[in-house]
């Protein structure tokens, strides 16, 4: 009896075990069924041109046959022209013996190998190939003796004749008829008996058997087959994806934790009878959800999405505060020294008077404390901020990565509010957890809209709020690409204009300068994620990846020094204010520069990428940004959100890399009749489909579009992702993960540890192991 574990050994599969081992890392039967198809042969290939050096399985029919002797060799070579729904194609043999009797004038059959050039001519030479009319309607069988072997005793020959011809990756040495071979005479040793999925459940959602689902994809009939096949495959993926979240929400909820609920009279009572302004309905429905949740004896883990500017951080100021009314501590996680800052200043300006107060206990006459906590702090602001925290002195603490250190300590951790989460790695999220004595409630906040076939999956064990309703005042922001030399030149007219106006501007930079980078030391262990320098570099490989085309590393990155020189030069912003900020810069310069923005001393701040969040300059009108094809989407939607905040009208250009020097086709102001004006470059499609549109859900599911499939799940901070199959870029993949969601819940409800689904249990622990489980849970 052949199973999913049986090994592929040369007695199962004969001398082809060896290759496909050695080549493709194929071990096991399993691993032979999910070696799946890339493409199908019907007639109509998806291939439009040859390209050299590709491999390719093409069907074709023979034109023309053609004996030709060899110079200086006894021997004859072979040149057969066939056709091909791609164009015409030669294929050469160096020898007739046992070609020139099967390809003959008119008989089709499937060709494979590595396309070449020989002269004008496109060609195969001497390639693997099968005439369909050789074709053979039954599947081998097992032979014990010598592997595969067909009807007639010639070890892996022939194919299934079917309308559709599977073509897998290259296997030299095995070709692709001979692979499908294979799998079909592994299917024919196998059946359903055991699939993991109950008969119900499959009859219900009209899915085949694994057994059958595999025998779709391997030897379809229709294309229709091959959809059934892989319907079922991401319906498994999606299923064990949504049980692995609902078991560990189920287990998270029987965890013990102190309720906190805010009391009468205190300091939440207090604040928000002294706000300066009105929550909005999504603010005073997102926190009756917070306040529900803190109030149980089970931990909170809430994800709470907000556009940019929607009030998010006055809605988890209002949960810390509830959380020292109970007499519990809050501590504030934020990924860069500049944003933490900021929090602290905000929080403290809130909370005005009541923020002098001294210990736990929200008493209204003395209110508490917030404590900063950063890695370049003095060593004596440092000490104050240490002892605040393990006293209990500070009822909010606010730190950057200095804050999950082993030597801190909290009096009584209530709350955990984690701000830009996805610039957070397992491990820092947890190692402030463990600094509770009971499991502390968790607030999760993002300002990167999340779409929603990723919240069912990799916060699927999350309870989600939105915020999508802006406060009232928020002013529309436009958005440019610029992508040329004449728009690049009025790029810096218009930032003279808006100081002229006296308002103010961010020249966003994706690196600091080289002199600058080559004096200063790159930050190592968890202070190095505090650079955003090394967020930047994070960020550009997950969405690129580390072969994307597009990116040229011959085109420059621009610094903050060079561009803050540039503009200091130019005739028309000859007395503007030209500031600089950037990660490498002490906390006081830092300070200073942000705090001589805020108060108008500047006019045109340069900076990189440390504006991008929980930056709040309400006369900062424009901003430039300069490589910005080098950014990931979200963090260009974070970026823009900088401007705008105050009672004018934003504006973001977003400048290509290589301008000035580099015209790019398709992006507006190229003299009228160019005949580039009609082209876009791929970084110029990305760039204007972002500058479309300011709603971040839209630009959640474009982010989908352009990034691969395993950074969706964060496969950099993981270590991997077990999808294989199913897409969370919409579509239908979104109806099969919602239905994969109400089956999960409805089994777990039945049986909530899956003891009585012992081969969905065993597929949970093993797709889903410790690591990628504990990854799952925390988001």
């Amino acid at each position: 009896m052949v199973t999913l574990q049986t090994p592929l050994s040369s007695r199962l599969l004969g001398s082809y075990a060896q290759p496909l081992q050695q080549q493709r890392g194929l071990q096991t039967v399993e691993d032979l069924l999910w070696f799946l198809p890339r493409r199908y042969l019907d007639g109509q290939e998806e291939l439009t041109e040859f390209t050299e050096g590709e491999y390719v399985v093409l069907e074709g029919t023979v034109r023309t046959v053609a004996k030709r002797p060899m110079s200086g060799r006894r021997r004859s070579m072979l040149n057969v022209l066939i056709s091909t729904a791609v164009g015409d194609l030669e294929v050469t043999f160096f020898s007739v013996y046992g070609h020139q009797d099967r390809l003959i004038p008119g008989a089709k059959g499937l060709f494979e190998g590595r396309v070449g050039r020989y002269g004008s001519r496109w060609q195969l030479s001497h390639p693997s190939y099968e005439m369909l009319s050789d074709l053979d309607d039954d599947a081998p069988t097992p032979d014990a003796g010598h592997g595969l072997r067909d009807q007639g005793g010639t070890p892996g020959l022939g194919v299934v004749a079917r309308a559709l011809h599977p073509v897998y990756l290259e296997v030299r040495g095995v070709p692709s008829w001979t692979i499908n071979r294979l799998v079909a005479t592994v299917l024919g040793a196998m059946s359903d008996d055991g699939d993991p999925l109950p008969a119900e459940l499959r009859r219900r959602r009209d899915l085949p058997g694994y057994v059958a689902a595999m025998r779709h994809l391997h030897l379809p009939e229709h294309r229709d087959d091959v959809a059934k096949g892989k319907k079922r495959l991401k319906y498994d993926e999606a299923l064990l994806m949504q049980l692995a979240l609902g078991m560990r929400r189920r287990a998270q909820q029987q965890a013990p934790a102190v309720p906190r609920a805010p009391r009468q009279g205190g300091l939440l009572e207090a604040f928000d009878k002294r706000l300066p302004f009105t929550l909005t309905a999504g603010q005073r429905a997102v926190g009756e959800e917070i306040a529900a949740d803190l109030a149980r004896s089970h931990p909170m883990n809430r994800l709470l999405q907000g556009e940019v500017g929607s009030g998010k951080t006055v809605v988890a100021l209002r949960a810390m505060l509830a959380v020292i009314d109970a007499g519990g501590q809050a501590a504030l996680l934020a990924p860069t020294e500049v944003l933490a800052a900021q929090h602290y200043r905000t929080i403290t300006t809130l909370l005005g008077d009541l923020a002098q107060g001294g210990m736990l206990g929200g008493d209204l006459d003395r209110g508490t404390r917030v404590a900063l906590l950063t890695g370049s702090q003095s060593a004596a602001a440092r000490k104050q901020a240490l002892l605040a925290a393990a006293s209990g002195e500070a009822g909010i603490v606010v730190g950057t990565h200095a804050l999950i250190q082993k030597h801190v300590q909290l009096a009584d951790l209530g709350l955990v509010v984690v701000d830009e989460q996805h610039r957070f790695g397992v491990e820092q999220r947890d190692a402030l957890r463990e600094k509770a004595k009971k499991p502390p409630h968790v607030l999760v906040m993002t300002a990167t809209p999340i779409p929603r076939t990723v919240a069912m999956t990799v916060f699927g064990d999350m309870d989600t709020s939105v915020l999508a309703e802006l406060p009232a005042g928020r002013q529309p922001i436009g958005s440019f690409v610029v992508g040329n030399r004449l728009w690049y030149e009025r790029t810096w007219g218009r930032v003279a204009d808006e100081v002229r106006a006296g308002r103010q501007v961010y020249v966003v930079c994706p690196r600091i300068g080289e002199e600058w980078e080559e004096r200063s030391a790159v930050p190592t262990g968890a202070e190095a994620l505090n650079s955003e320098r090394a967020w930047l570099t994070m960020t550009d490989a997950m969405y690129y990846g580390d072969d994307d085309p597009e990116r040229d590393e011959g085109v420059p990155l621009r610094g903050v020094h060079e561009v803050a020189r540039e503009l200091r030069e130019l005739p028309a912003l000859r007395d503007v204010r030209v500031g600089i900020l950037h990660g490498r810069l002490t906390p006081d310069e830092k300070d200073r520069a942000m705090a001589a923005f805020t108060a108008g001393e500047i006019d045109v701040l340069v900076s990189t990428t440390v504006v991008e969040v929980g930056v709040d300059v309400p006369n900062a009108t424009l901003m430039v940004v300069t490589n910005s094809d080098r950014f990931g989407i979200s963090q260009l939607h974070q970026l823009r959100g900088r401007v705008g905040r105050g009672e004018h009208p934003g504006l973001c250009l977003f400048v290509l890399s290589g301008v000035p020097d580099i015209d790019h086709p398709g992006t507006p102001g190229l003299r009228p009749g160019d005949p580039n004006d009609q082209r876009r470059s791929p970084a110029v499609e990305r760039m204007t489909a972002i500058a479309a549109t300011n709603d971040g859900f839209e630009l959640s599911q474009l982010d989908l579009q352009y990034r691969r499939e395993g950074d969706i799940l964060g496969a950099r901070q993981s270590g991997g992702t077990s999808l294989r199959m199913l897409s969370l870029r919409g579509g239908d993949d979104a109806q099969i993960i919602e239905a994969a969601r109400e089956d999960a819940a409805a089994l777990l409800d039945q049986d909530p540890t899956l003891a009585g689904q012992p081969h969905l249990s065993y597929l949970v622990n093993m797709v889903v192991d410790e690591q990628q489980a504990a990854f799952l849970e925390r988001g």
